[in-house]
């Protein structure tokens, strides 16, 4: 494991083991009174130290696993030189654990505990329940130990990309909020220049054509109402070119029925199916009108997809003299419309689906029961009719 890496609590994990291996090997050459157990620990101790600085243990588990079994290697050796050797297996433990799979590093500690229990009883002591307890509750104090820090550590990874994702998805919503709320500044947009700006110039220009016409033909005052006129046009012309300059992307290529029927087909392979249809006579409709409706029919759908359940859905798009109707019908669980609460998220609720209605002179109603579907539909009035 790269140092750079490492946590503090790690650094200091690290440190109590180099510190503890040191300790070990000095006692254990200090009471072997030999040379040969002196030079077996100061060879362990080379061993265990080329480990710590060298690249490529920390870098390859391949190479660690080499630099592990010399090192055990050596400490056997050891071992087998002076029964103080026996207390090195604790930190043996843990490198065992820490470097080698879970398939090798438990037989791994099993083995180095009945080493050093061999060991001990090899040099002469006495047998004692104390000889087999001391490095077998050793081992499984390590084991423990090793594997609770790694439950810890996956924890803490979970938590660590729970967190990531949640920080994703709140970077998502406010690119989306903000795309919304462009797109409904848009449509508001449109909606006060069409109703407004455009609606009066149209105006003007009618009651300037209606005083041309009440003037005597040549006239000079004639001339000066029909550059008005013109001028009146041409403000109209240019307002009608923001109105669709500002139409949502979904209208910007084509009439408000190839938006449903393009509607129909974002529910994905999971969701209902869903069919779209018109009746009547197509008439064009004024942009905030088509806006309106597409909204409602895209906020339904998605109360649909989202709560629902169903299997089945259809729009309806009817024209009928006078208005035009949106509905949106689904085959799912329903609900009672009267304890409905109003929507959280502000875009997809049936309060904002009523208020766009609303806000034409529309009408906007829900039919639905629990276990019967539900049906949306909306009128509006058609402008002149």
């Amino acid at each position: 494991m790269d140092p750079r890496s490492l946590t503090p609590a790690l650094r200091v994990l690290r440190l109590c083991l180099h510190l503890l291996m040191a300790g070990l090997l000095a006692l254990a050459a200090l009471r072997a009174h030999t040379a040969a157990g002196v030079t077996a620990a100061v060879v362990t101790g080379a061993v265990y130290a080329a480990g710590s600085v060298l690249p490529s243990v920390r870098a390859s588990q391949r190479a660690a696993a080499v630099w592990l079994g010399l090192l055990c290697l050596s400490w056997l050796v050891l071992l087998w030189v002076t029964p103080e050797a026996l207390w090195i297996a604790f930190p043996l433990y843990f490198l065992q654990l820490h470097l080698l799979p879970a398939r090798w590093s438990l037989p791994a500690v099993a083995l180095t505990a009945c080493a050093a229990i061999l060991s001990y009883v090899r040099h002469g002591a006495a047998l004692n329940p104390g000889v087999f307890i001391g490095p077998l509750l050793g081992a499984a104090v390590a084991v423990a130990t090793v594997l609770g820090y790694q439950a810890l550590y996956r924890e803490s990874e979970r938590r660590r990309r729970m967190v990531e994702e949640l920080m994703a998805t709140r970077a998502e919503l406010a690119v989306a909020e903000r795309h919304a709320g462009t797109l409904a500044e848009r449509e508001r947009l449109a909606r006060e220049i069409h109703d407004t700006l455009a609606q009066g110039l149209s105006s003007i220009q009618l009651l300037l054509r209606a005083a041309e016409r009440a003037l005597p033909a040549g006239s000079p005052a004639a001339g000066h109402i029909d550059e008005a006129r013109r001028a009146a046009q041409d403000n109209l012309a240019e307002a009608r070119r923001f109105v669709r300059a500002l139409t949502p992307p979904d209208l910007e290529h084509g009439s408000l029925a190839g938006a449903l029927e393009r509607l129909c087909g974002t529910t994905g392979p999971d969701g209902p199916r869903v069919r779209c249809s018109v009746s009547g006579t197509p008439v064009g409709l004024p942009t905030p009108y088509e806006v309106a409706l597409l909204r409602i029919a895209q906020s339904a759908l998605a109360n649909t997809v989202r709560h629902a359940s169903a299997s089945r859905a259809e729009i309806t798009l009817s024209f009928m003299g006078g208005s035009v109707t949106l509905d949106v019908v689904d085959d799912g669980k329903g609900f009672d419309p009267v304890t409905v609460r109003p929507s959280s998220g502000g875009g997809f609720g049936l309060p904002a689906m009523r208020s766009r209605a609303e806000s034409l002179g529309g009408s906007f109603t829900v039919e639905s029961a629990p276990g019967q579907g539900t049906a949306v539909a909306v009128s509006l009035p058609l402008p002149g009719a």
